[in-house]
């Protein structure tokens, strides 16, 4: 099956295994971004990106800009190994990488977890391409992403285990949206996927398809 085809099967069953009030307040909160226009303040086709150095899982600095002195990159930004939609997704871009490098890209990932996370992450998935930490939401600020979870959704999570401030190593709720670009070598974001719902992420056979007019 194709990501986006698996990621509808695991979203019918959280609809399955979660209660009504539950998926509303998760839904209500995908609604309030969409209602704020989180995507239209993004960066997108056509901007350069910022300056992105950022420790990888083995908390090693590593440079975009200098990624892209080589090769185009694929962008992806993610919320954390704790997301099942999150790990659908690095699954699935693991499998695409040999395709992505074939026509002339490099995979890098970027979540707010921390390094030691990441590599859990990292280990986890099997994922030979970078895992970049970006504490604090830095880049992803820059990037225009990030949005701060209401107190009721801050609940939901804490009833799911999931630990942010454990995970992210702070204290500010905040997450990115789920986005993925493809960066030219000039840092010029050349294809965007941007959305609110953290169920939707860019689709490596698109990926693959957009790589190959380039």
């Amino acid at each position: 099956m194709s990501l986006t085809q698996d990621l509808k099967a695991r979203a019918d069953q959280s609809v399955a295994k979660y209660s009504e009030s539950t998926h509303r307040i998760m839904n209500n909160g995908i609604q309030t971004l969409r209602d704020e226009g989180l995507v239209s303040k993004a960066l997108k086709t056509g901007d350069q990106i910022p300056e992105i150095t950022l420790p990888n899982a083995a908390n090693k600095k590593m440079s975009v800009q200098e990624l892209l002195l080589d090769k185009k990159i694929v962008l992806s930004f993610y919320r954390g190994g704790w997301c099942p939609y999150c790990n659908l997704e690095l699954k699935a871009l693991q499998d695409a990488l040999p395709e992505i490098e074939k026509y002339g890209a490099t995979l890098v990932a970027i979540s707010p977890e921390t390094p030691d996370n990441s590599l859990t992450t990292s280990e986890k998935n099997g994922l030979r391409f970078e895992v970049l930490s970006d504490l604090d939401n830095k880049i992803a600020k820059a990037f225009n992403l990030v949005f701060t979870l209401p107190e009721d959704l801050i609940e939901v999570y804490k009833g799911f285990k999931i630990d942010l401030e454990a995970n992210n190593g702070n204290t500010a709720q905040q997450l990115p949206i789920s986005a993925t670009y493809i960066i030219d070598q000039n840092g010029t974001i050349i294809y965007d996927f941007i959305k609110e719902d953290y169920k939707e992420r860019a689709d490596p056979e698109e990926i693959i398809s957009f790589l190959k007019t380039k």
